[in-house]
């Protein structure tokens, strides 16, 4: 038997599939021809790029998020990504950025305030007055059932050990400022933010 190469070994596998694709068929012997004519349409094509920043940690991922104008006058988001020209994140996103088209759009954003009553079964869509007054009520009530106005040891500590607070990760640094801010005004110790965690 002849030995052959790898070198001719690759050129003839290059040779043979240049054969086939000027015939139509994969190398798996199909006839792609026809698979080949179809022009598909990007969901983008002809979208506005806009540039943005990630909103979930302060590392300032940057982003192109692309709109288009809906036939009902409303702009539509169709698709967030990376920005690659971008000097901190060269195009990549972690994968809470990666998701950050679901903030906008998702079918399971809740879109109201919802409440359970004690002993019931099912949630029911409630005012935002109504979750705010009762968001504040229960925040008193633990307050005053909870605050430590001094230790063990007699000094002054004025301190609530009832709540905890944890920030979310898509707040910007003002938001995290102001919440914390409000958290501590209340005597709240027990402070945690999820971009941390």
């Amino acid at each position: 038997m002849e030995a052959i190469t790898r070198r001719q070994f690759l050129g003839v596998g290059a040779a043979g599939a240049a054969g086939a694709g000027v015939l139509g068929v994969s190398a798996l012997g199909f006839d792609v021809t026809e698979a080949s004519q179809v022009k598909q349409r990007l969901r983008i094509e002809g979208a506005t790029v806009s540039h943005s920043v990630c909103p979930y940690c302060a590392v300032g991922c940057a982003l192109l998020a692309y709109t288009r104008q809906a036939d009902d006058g409303h702009v539509e988001l169709l698709q967030i990504e990376g920005d690659p020209d971008s000097p901190v994140n060269e195009g990549t996103l972690c994968p809470k950025g990666a998701t950050s088209l679901e903030l906008a759009v998702s079918r399971r954003r809740v879109p109201a305030p919802l409440y359970r009553a004690p002993g019931a079964t099912e949630w029911s869509q409630v005012s935002w007055d109504f979750a705010l007054e009762k968001l504040a009520r229960n925040i008193k009530t633990s307050r005053d059932r909870t605050f430590v106005t001094s230790d063990g040891d007699g000094n002054v500590v004025n301190r609530c050990e009832g709540i905890a607070f944890a920030g979310g990760a898509a707040f910007s640094s003002e938001e995290g400022y102001l919440a914390t801010k409000l958290m501590r005004g209340l005597g709240i110790v027990h402070l945690e933010q999820q971009a941390r965690v």
